[in-house]
């Protein structure tokens, strides 16, 4: 036999919206927090009576990072001299972005040290973060957690990163407010556009390792994105990079100019494929 829902038993949303009331119950649960115990002693249970298992804290999962080891802004500014595709070569093309990640605000490249954050899946707390811990040129990178529903990204931040002096934005997610955001005029590279807004809860990761785009990005790692893709350059190797693409630029240039002319020859396939024991019919 089913329950029989009576209007005694009918919740009022009326009177749960009614603003005064959500401020009592934020009230409570400050009153709660104030009540209870230190840190060293674990809290069963939070505001509510909600389990103890819902409580987030601080350690791995939820934690902000301040210091860090970061690549030079000497250091961008020579590897925004080459190309993405350069780049990737340069890394034995093993350290490129998935491509559904792309700019859909502008064409504008995107080179600078990354800020990295990993968000609650719907959440963009840690984002909010970030605006305190970036400085001027950094790229803020974003791990969603593989969720492409709710944005982490919109005008407001957008806003906010472009007053800072933030040089823009890679989000392995989806952005809102795409028109405030072309008239901020800063790059965002992210999969998509969605008018579904965050919460600001949290938990949350600022400046440690995060995933993105399949990549493992570390803080102060170096971002280079352009019309062809995203690549990340790890700060202990970038100098490293950076003298290998300068010792390739001059015979790169040679080749390239000659393919244009017409000048080139394939006489290096034939030898491969016999290299490798190619079966010709």
């Amino acid at each position: 036999m089913s329950d029989t829902i009576t209007d005694e038993s009918r919740l009022d949303w009326r009177e749960f919206r009614n603003p005064n009331n959500q401020r009592a119950y934020r009230q409570a649960d400050l009153d709660q927090i104030e009540k209870a115990p230190s840190i060293e002693t674990p809290v069963r249970e939070g505001a509510n009576n909600r389990p103890a298992s819902s409580e987030m804290r601080g350690g791995p999962g939820f934690r902000v990072k301040t210091k860090f080891e970061s690549v030079s802004a000497a250091q961008i500014e020579q590897l925004a001299q080459f190309e993405t595709t350069e780049i990737s070569d340069a890394l034995n093309r093993m350290f490129t972005l998935d491509p559904a990640i792309r700019n859909v605000v502008n064409e504008q490249k995107l080179f600078g040290p990354a800020i990295t954050v990993k968000v609650f899946p719907g959440d963009n707390l840690m984002v909010h973060k970030a605006l305190d811990v970036a400085k001027p040129g950094d790229v803020i990178v974003v791990d969603t957690s593989g969720l492409p529903r709710n944005a982490c990204v919109g005008d407001m931040i957008g806003n906010k990163a472009k007053h800072i002096g933030v040089a823009g934005f890679i989000i392995d997610g989806l952005v809102r407010d795409l028109d405030g955001l072309k008239e901020i005029g800063l790059p965002v590279y992210a999969t998509g556009i969605t008018s579904f807004g965050p919460l600001h809860r949290g938990p949350g990761e600022l400046c440690h390792p995060i995933s993105c785009g399949g990549i493992v990005v570390n803080a102060g790692d170096a971002i280079c994105a352009d019309t062809s893709g995203i690549v990340v350059v790890n700060k202990n190797f970038v100098e490293d990079t950076i003298e290998h693409l300068k010792n390739q630029r001059a015979s790169l240039e040679e080749y390239t100019a000659n393919v244009k002319r017409g000048k080139f020859s394939n006489e290096w396939v034939d030898k491969q494929l016999m290299l490798d024991g190619c079966l010709y019919e």
